[in-house]
């Protein structure tokens, strides 16, 4: 792997049209080394095109995106600097993945024992001599990930790499990331799975039409997220309410056993309800996850919606 001076990506004040169409709005952030970063936004975000731009498929009408503080044209031998994984069905169907490989290989001036290194590295061994035609969706994957992986890059960018992953293989998913970021790879990771990002990344970039919208470690956006509240289970949830309002918190009922309480700690709502023998089977921290974190962030940035009356009928 190359220095960790260079496993940085630096997205500065990108403006893109196409058409009358704003796709990149100053979009800037950066991707640091040692951390899965996690990329995600509605669809029409900018995702995409910030992706390409990175990767010198779309100029940008304004700023710039550099890797280890370079252009990527102007990289010699790129795959050694940056692996991407944007288009798993990308394949010259009657080649088989193994000649796939050996191609780019040969392209980037790497010999067969790095091929034949990076196959193992992802699992592909038995199907690295037959035609792509006969992939499925997730070896495709794992077959682009092997290109991505060539070079021995410290930059890695993947747009939807869950995509057709089975359970076993988002579990070796989740890992893979893990460890390439363990290693000091700065790696940047474009998904619509809120659950699996939150299980993998250090950091999360959330974009909606072209622009930055929040930039922060996940355990920040949680953290913001998660609003100090205590989900409270009971079969009592009137006489809990009145005896919690008296003393101050803020109670909503949730359902007809669970509240959630604001302005009291745990260990004072448990106190209150046993010197009152209110009934109770929970009282825990209420945790937000990553997906209500985004879709808070991103209410106002959804190109398409469905309305709740769409949904029902449905």
């Amino acid at each position: 792997m190359g220095q960790v001076s260079e496993a940085t990506i630096t997205v500065s004040g990108l403006r893109k049209r196409f058409g009358a169409t704003v796709a990149l709005n100053g979009m800037t952030f950066t991707v640091h080394p040692g951390e899965v970063t996690g990329f995600v936004g509605p669809n029409g975000a900018g995702k995409s095109t910030t992706m390409r731009v990175i990767l010198g498929l779309d100029a940008p009408d304004e700023g710039s995106a550099l890797i280890g503080g370079q252009r990527y044209q102007s990289l010699s031998h790129p795959l050694h600097h940056v692996g991407a994984l944007l288009d798993a069905g990308a394949l010259e169907p009657g080649r088989s993945g193994r000649n796939h490989l050996l191609w780019l290989a040969h392209s980037q001036g790497m010999n067969v024992r790095r091929v034949d290194a990076v196959i193992e590295q992802v699992g592909l061994q038995s199907a690295a001599r037959r035609r792509a035609r006969g992939y499925s969706l997730g070896m495709r994957q794992r077959l682009g990930i092997a290109a991505a992986l060539l070079g021995d890059p410290p930059v890695l960018i993947m747009d939807e790499p869950f995509n057709g992953m089975d359970p076993d293989g988002i579990i070796w998913m989740r890992r893979l990331l893990g460890s390439l970021a363990a290693e000091g790879r700065a790696v940047l990771v474009s998904s619509h799975l809120m659950s699996e990002l939150e299980d993998v990344a250090d950091h999360v970039v959330v974009v909606g039409r072209g622009k930055v919208l929040a930039d922060a470690s996940v355990d920040d956006l949680i953290a913001g997220a998660s609003d100090n509240r205590i989900t409270l289970r009971t079969t009592a949830p009137s006489e809990a309410t009145s005896i919690l309002d008296a003393a101050g918190a803020e109670v909503i009922v949730v359902d007809h056993e669970r509240l959630s309480v604001s302005g009291l700690e745990a260990v004072r709502i448990v106190a209150l309800l046993g010197q009152h023998a209110v009934p109770f089977s929970e009282v825990s921290a209420h945790r937000a996850t990553l997906e209500d974190v985004y879709l808070q962030l991103t209410a106002g940035a959804v190109e398409y919606r469905a309305s709740n009356e769409e949904i029902k009928s449905r």
